[in-house]
């Protein structure tokens, strides 16, 4: 063996597959952990052999397994692909990067995301969460990525993946909706129906450019289903209520909750001004992700995490009169959604939506044909109530 080949063999790298990485392919685990190897390097290195897993000769689409040994032969970095420049984060930044951490696991950052901080940028969009995850990273580690999200006006837990294999995991769990998210809202009024389920599809609302979302039985709105209980009511002012999405739909609780009659406090948006309450009430947004719980990569204990209410939305329900302590108890999870069930429901909800329709257009042909007689703007009270699919305890 030459001097030359003994420094090469030093150089040979080794890495033990962790639990995050479990089951991702070896092309995959090579562009998670060294993207700087392209993809036609670890083909020629795994057709000569000289990537082994445990000792043995390896293929790019074999999966990988917790504890594998991989071993990486020395060089292969591309010399034009750089790593992301860092942008600079001001003090400020820092601080508020560091003061929405309320806990921490080696795979993932729980953050208690601030009202009016946006998850992502956009356009004229500059302050957001995504633009703050250098602060979680040192340098040579990689970057924290986002894995889902919350509206701008929305506070409370946001999950933060530290590497990508557990961005990938907590992603999974995320669309397969095995994570149970856990929202307090205030609404205007209180719901007939105390502990409901409402299931309206939703799609985009036309010339809006997506940015707003309805509800829409048409054969292209998708499924949507959120399951809610009142916690106290205010008399017939306001009511409390903790939500639960069931699916993952673009504004899907704010939807849901003004399509039955009760609108988010402080959701204009979806609400119009009905959406506002007099008094103390602040006019921000009342819709806050309370609690997060969802597995974690290997066997590391599962994250079971509680944000703190904002400032706004603790002082209204002092002004209400709610106390936090009586929304203390988790919900049973709901049971396994029956299919047959579910259509029949869906098909009670677009038969009921479209009678009430029907009267409301009727009323107002019958007011306007009569052309002796003049009437004011009338203040409409939204969209009708659609059944939900519980009994009342």
């Amino acid at each position: 063996m030459t001097l030359r080949q003994a420094q090469d063999e030093r150089s040979v790298r080794q890495f033990t597959v962790r639990a995050d990485d479990d089951g991702v392919r070896l092309d995959r685990w090579f562009k998670r952990h060294l993207p700087q190897i392209g993809f036609a390097t670890v083909s020629r290195w795994a057709r000569t052999g000289q990537i082994r897993v445990d000792g043995k000769r390896a293929d790019p689409a074999d999966r990988l397994s917790v504890g594998q040994v991989l071993r990486v032969p020395p060089g292969g970095e591309t010399p034009e692909r750089k790593p992301r420049a860092r942008k600079p984060l001001s003090p400020e930044q820092i601080a508020l990067a560091e003061g929405m951490v309320i806990a921490k696991s080696p795979a993932a950052l729980v953050l208690n995301k601030p009202p009016g901080l946006a998850t992502q940028g956009g356009s004229g969009t500059y302050a957001h969460v995504d633009g703050l995850l250098d602060a979680y990273a040192d340098e040579g580690e990689p970057r924290p990525r986002l894995v889902h999200r919350l509206d701008k006006d929305t506070s409370g837990v946001l999950l933060i993946a530290r590497t990508p294999g557990s961005a990938a995991y907590f992603s999974k769990h995320f669309s397969g909706r095995s994570a149970r998210k856990i929202y307090w809202a205030l609404v205007i009024g209180v719901p007939e129906i105390e502990d409901g389920l409402i299931e309206l599809p939703l799609g985009k609302q036309p010339g809006t450019g997506g940015e707003k979302m309805m509800v829409d039985e048409s054969e292209h709105g998708q499924t949507a289903r959120t399951r809610y209980r009142v916690l106290d009511h205010a008399g017939n002012r306001a009511a409390w209520v903790e939500l639960q999405p069931l699916t993952g739909r673009t504004h899907q609780l704010r939807v849901h909750m003004a399509a039955i009659g009760h609108p988010i406090v402080g959701d204009g948006k979806y609400g119009g001004p009905d959406a506002f309450l007099s008094g103390t009430i602040s006019r921000k947004m009342h819709l806050h992700a309370r609690r997060l719980l969802i597995e974690q990569p290997g066997d590391a204990k599962k994250i079971d995490v509680t944000a703190a209410l904002p400032e706004h939305f603790a002082a209204s329900m002092v002004s209400l009169g709610f106390d936090e302590g009586d929304g203390a108890a988790l919900p049973a999870a709901p049971p396994p959604p029956n299919r047959e069930v579910r259509k029949a429901q869906a098909k009670a909800h677009a038969k009921q939506y479209r009678k009430e329709r029907r009267g409301e257009r009727r009323s107002r042909g019958a007011v306007e044909a009569q052309p002796t007689k003049k009437r004011g703007p009338t203040k409409g009270k939204g969209s009708p109530k659609p059944t939900t699919g519980r009994p009342k305890r």
